[in-house]
């Protein structure tokens, strides 16, 4: 009988690149967890995550690590992120709208420009603390566009989502208090957004949102509140920590950066295998809602389901060869997670980082990673917290 391996995802060290998950992937194709089953591999990661027999884990993470803020909670299951069945499909299709290509679109000659500018802010002086001085303000500017929010509340947004972005953190219970600052500050900024959307292009992001229908119904104030915030926050979180990671692939993989500084078409390519290798969103979560079987695993209802993106997307069974190649097309990821709760803001990350990449890659091309970086925790959402690079010096554009 084949053993189960563990995974002590609560440990400090714990890494979900390390050996030992690896390991446990060719064991078998789950693991068992503190907070409950892993699942290692693509094949059953594919299976599971459209099971309408489990809904989405994340909503139980407070609940798992004896959080009870009244301030994070209410508004943690209130996000789409934690919604289910009806009331997700209201949401999300009162939303789709602002999301369409038509919008996002247009927003793309604004990303290229921005992203220019901020590469002109350092490119002579042939070095950069990448996060600092790209990868945050690149994407708090990108929530400001894409919300029509004053431009000079970058800062702002930045500081206050990345204390907010400690939520998804195996730390969450010590980080609390700094969660709750960033929480707090991101709903007053989205409540004055939501105050002055009159005064926006009736063609907007948030003017677009606030029209939408569904069954005669708009949506509601808190359902906007609790929408647009967490925009505010995962937008910029998830963005700037991909592009710290995208940089540290790319520095591992030269000759596939010396690709893309040559052929900008394979910038798509480029976020893709960039979030396949080396995802910020580490694992997602679904629970189940009955008791079931899958293979050999009898899963009782309530069990946390984590499906760990790191050693699915090197899956040697899925994928012919893991090394990084940008000019494969290659089986979707799950950087955006997955089935029902695929992120709906997944066009805009993607044509954000793309235009980033581009930009990068074209002017910086022989980059490499100094000493002294550092990164949070390996495990839940993850990325560089500081990211010094070098490269040699280039003029202005």
């Amino acid at each position: 009988m084949t053993s189960i391996p563990f995974l002590d995802v609560k440990a400090a060290d714990f890494s979900i690149r390390s050996a030992p998950v690896m390991a446990a992937r060719e064991q078998h194709w789950y693991a068992t967890t503190p907070y409950g089953i892993a699942i290692l591999r693509y094949e059953d990661t594919n299976a599971l995550q459209n099971d309408k027999r489990l809904h989405q884990g994340t909503r139980r993470w407070p609940e798992h690590n004896g959080i009870q803020s009244e301030l994070l909670v209410p508004w943690w299951n209130e996000m789409m992120l934690s919604l289910e069945g009806q009331d997700h499909i209201r949401i999300r299709k009162l939303a789709n709208p602002a999301f369409s290509p038509k919008i996002i679109e247009a927003l793309k000659p604004e990303f290229t420009k921005l992203a220019n500018d901020l590469v002109n802010d350092f490119c002579e002086k042939g070095s950069a603390e990448f996060m600092s001085e790209f990868a945050e303000p690149y994407s708090a500017k990108v929530i400001t566009l894409l919300l029509g929010l004053p431009p000079e509340l970058w800062r702002e947004i930045a500081e206050l989502a990345t204390k907010l972005g400690y939520v998804f953190s195996v730390t969450i219970k010590q980080d609390l208090p700094e969660i709750e600052a960033g929480l707090r500050g991101i709903l007053a900024i989205t409540q004055n957004l939501i105050d002055s959307h009159t005064e926006l292009d009736p063609d907007s992001f948030i003017s677009t949102m606030v029209q939408a229908t569904v069954d005669g119904q708009k949506i509601t104030e808190r359902e906007l509140l609790v929408m647009l915030s967490f925009i505010v926050f995962a937008g910029f979180d998830t963005t700037r920590n991909q592009l710290g990671l995208a940089m540290q692939v790319f520095t591992q993989n030269p000759e596939q950066w010396d690709l893309l500084s040559k052929d900008p078409d394979l910038a798509r390519n480029a976020v893709e295998e960039a979030m396949r290798l080396n995802p910020t969103i580490t694992w997602f979560t679904r629970e189940a809602i009955e008791d079931f079987e899958y293979k050999d695993l009898q899963i009782k209802k309530g069990t946390t389901l984590q499906f760990f993106n790191v050693p699915v997307g090197s899956d040697p069974a899925k994928y012919e060869s893991i090394a990084m190649d940008i000019t494969k097309s290659r089986a979707p990821h799950f950087g955006f997670g997955g089935g029902m709760h695929h992120c709906l803001g997944h066009y805009v990350a993607r044509i954000d980082m793309q235009e980033a990449l581009k930009a990068l890659a074209k002017r910086i091309p022989d980059f490499k990673i100094d000493p002294g970086a550092q990164y949070l925790p390996d495990s839940g959402n993850t990325g560089p917290i500081t990211l010094p690079i070098s490269f040699t010096g280039s003029a202005k554009i």
